[in-house]
């Protein structure tokens, strides 16, 4: 794995072909999209036909527990979707897990980079692939408290799986380098902590204060694993220029 930017035979820009670019531009130009059937207007109508007639992505299960049957009720009686409180905690339990795999997935990449600041990198990646599998073992362990299946895969967390494919994409990757990995885990994180943010909120609003400060403490820990992850990518970033 090379970890460097390099200047290489990059052929996708028009100017590595100069009179092939200009007819391409100009077959462009004499063969416009179609004035019915071409436009974008004509792609949203069908994307707004299949809209109306889909049905949701996945639901919440039904609690398989009598603890679970009482929460809902009891959310139902005061006005309030306690699903969403489920699926949103479905939700971060799910991306909690995939985040232990992802930076199992870096630290690899790490080992097999021998970088010479590895053994530092590896130090912080470790620390923080840890405290994502806490995370995860604090959630599941909230939602069987509170009657619900952590095993189940809620709307949210099928969706933050799908949205996530593409990171698991670049750290997995033989070519990317450890700066480009970086960049993704750095997306990962800034995700992670919007979604504590609102995860606190709802929590507060459905009337479960006893949460907020276990999900602040989680807060507080993944800021920190924006920020390393931030200064680990400028550096190597940096770096990359005085090579």
């Amino acid at each position: 794995m090379e970890n460097q930017t390099k200047v290489g035979m990059n052929r996708t820009g028009m100017q590595m072909a100069p009179a092939q670019g200009a007819a391409q531009v100009e077959y462009a130009a004499q063969r416009p999209p179609h004035p019915e059937t071409g436009s974008e207007l004509e792609i949203a109508k069908v994307r707004a036909d299949y809209i109306a007639e889909a049905e949701r992505v996945g639901s919440v299960p039904v609690p398989a527990t009598g603890k679970g049957l009482l929460e809902t009720a009891k959310g139902k009686l005061k006005g309030d979707n306690p699903e969403v409180l489920f699926d949103k905690l479905g939700e971060r339990a799910a991306y909690e897990r995939s985040g232990v795999r992802l930076y199992q997935a870096m630290i690899g990449k790490v080992e097999a980079s021998q970088h010479p600041d590895s053994a530092a990198l590896l130090a912080d990646l470790q620390h923080i692939m840890e405290e994502e599998f806490q995370h995860f073992q604090m959630l599941s362990d909230l939602i069987t408290d509170m009657g619900g299946d952590p095993t189940a895969q809620t709307p949210c967390a099928d969706i933050s799986a799908v949205a996530a494919m593409g990171i698991i994409q670049v750290l997995t990757d033989p070519r990317t380098t450890l700066a480009q990995c970086l960049q993704g885990l750095l997306t990962a994180e800034m995700t992670d902590n919007a979604a504590w943010e609102l995860l606190i909120e709802l929590a507060e609003q459905a009337g479960h204060e006893e949460l907020v400060p276990q999900f602040q403490k989680a807060l507080a820990a993944e800021a920190e694993h924006e920020a390393k992850i931030k200064q680990w990518l400028r550096t190597m970033v940096m770096e990359d220029t005085h090579e």
